[in-house]
């Protein structure tokens, strides 16, 4: 028994052997979930303030493509474009 010495301690991790290397392993799992999590509201939220812009329709430019692309034509653009902007 004079070799043994203590199983647990002299590892560097306050005596507690594999379970101080777990401890850190959570901390760390728990720090890079909380960076993410921020990192993700982050962009949710600064994606929603650019989308809406004041005095911006976004069917009018989808009407405006259209028409460009020649999927109408000019009578029913102009129909078209009467009937959003009375909304």
């Amino acid at each position: 028994m004079g070799g043994w010495g203590n199983m647990m301690g002299g590892w560097g991790y306050g005596g507690y052997g594999m379970m101080g290397m777990a401890g850190i392993g959570m901390n760390l799992i728990l720090g890079i979930a909380v960076i993410l999590l921020g990192i993700y509201l982050f962009r949710r939220n600064t994606s929603h303030i650019h989308n809406t812009v004041p005095g911006k329709n976004p069917a009018m430019d989808i009407l405006r493509e259209r028409y460009a692309r020649g999927e109408m034509d000019s009578e029913e653009y102009q129909v078209r474009k009467r009937d959003l902007e009375s909304q």
